[in-house]
Parts: C-alpha cells; sequence; structure tokens
C-alpha cells in the first residue's frame, strides 16, 4: 500500500494505518491502547510507526 495512504489512515483513524503497516502485533496493541487514551497520542505513535518502517525498509536508518 502507498506510503502517503497509510499516512493519511494514522492521521484519520490511528490504528487502521498501523494495522495496514504492521499487521497484529505489540505496535498495533500499543497505538490502540494510545488512541484509547485520546485520538492525539494514537496519530502521534501512527505516524511515527509508519515512519520508522518506511525508513527501515529504505534502509536510511543512522545505525
Amino acid at each position: 500500500m502507498k506510503p502517503l495512504l497509510r499516512l493519511l489512515l494514522a492521521i484519520l483513524v490511528p490504528p487502521v494505518g498501523v494495522f495496514l503497516t504492521y499487521g497484529l502485533g505489540t505496535t498495533f496493541l500499543i497505538n490502540v491502547l494510545l488512541t484509547l487514551l485520546g485520538w492525539l497520542p494514537g496519530s502521534i505513535h501512527a505516524v511515527w510507526a509508519i515512519a520508522k518502517h518506511d525508513e527501515r525498509l529504505r534502509g536510511t536508518e543512522p545505525y
């Protein structure tokens, strides 16, 4: 799926964007909990997680 669409979903419906990137797993559960605490924490985490995932795929991680 296109990264731009996943980022848009991460902002609008955070768990959906994370699910499409990571599937069911720890990152998804963390995002659901953060979203239950409030839309903003869930959105911030979703955008960060998706950006980090795309960064690893491109191999541009600074490590």
